[in-house]
């Protein structure tokens, strides 16, 4: 289909979707556009996802940014996560190592610069891997953060050219949990430690009761998303 057609169709699903659940996004994003694949941070809302998927669809490309800086508790649950549905993660990784990120922009550059250090270990490398599929699926939630509250279920992302499906936007946190206790589901155990978001051990912090469930990553900065969802 054309450019337009697919808008079309994208903002007729848009409407449809809402009230769905996300098995149903799932498998018709999955059925209409078999050439897609799932972003993975390995947080609560994305292992809920690797269960649906591999529930629906085993065979489906699921993704992870590897920025070299996730905690050691990320990166176990991966691999129990891996072994668990004997699936494999598909790693992507920056062009640049570590090293010779802190030899070109300086040492710590997530604390100088916290915008450039995403751009070079996380939207590099996604624009990079998006660009080889023609949809994708993430975990992300309206109540989230205020840049999140206007998700659709589908909609089509104008960054990276692609189509988006967000099955469980409309979801709560509780929903989210709900799923994990109720099926059992592998999750981060940082998630028990106060940590309701996570991303890089350098720039994730625990989260006091109170404070904004985001107020743990980039704290200090006014920085509130990694340039992966607009």
């Amino acid at each position: 289909m054309n450019l337009i057609e697919k808008e079309n169709l994208i903002r007729q699903k848009a409407e449809e979707f809402e009230n769905a659940s996300p098995e149903t996004v799932i498998s018709w994003a999955i059925e209409t556009f078999p050439n897609i694949t799932f972003a993975c941070s390995f947080g609560a809302e994305d292992v809920v996802l690797v269960d649906m998927i591999q529930k629906i669809s085993p065979s489906t490309d699921i993704f992870y940014l590897d920025t070299d800086f996730h905690f050691k508790e990320t990166y176990e649950t991966r691999d129990r996560l891996a072994e668990h549905y004997n699936l494999k993660f598909v790693e992507v990784k920056s062009k640049i190592t570590p090293e010779e990120q802190a030899a070109e922009y300086g040492a710590e550059l997530w604390k100088s610069d916290p915008g450039g250090c995403c751009n070079l270990r996380k939207v590099e490398p996604l624009t990079r891997i998006l660009s080889q599929y023609e949809a994708w699926i993430t975990g992300i939630r309206r109540d989230q953060a205020p840049t999140r509250a206007n998700a659709k279920k589908v909609e089509y992302d104008t960054k990276f050219g692609l189509v988006k499906f967000n099955p469980i936007a409309s979801w709560t946190s509780e929903d989210v949990w709900d799923y994990i206790r109720n099926n059992n589901i592998i999750y981060n155990p940082l998630h028990d430690r106060n940590f309701p978001s996570i991303g890089c051990e350098h720039c994730t912090k625990a989260v006091m009761p109170g404070e904004d469930p985001r107020a743990g990553r980039w704290a200090g900065n006014e920085k509130t998303e990694c340039g992966l969802h607009k």
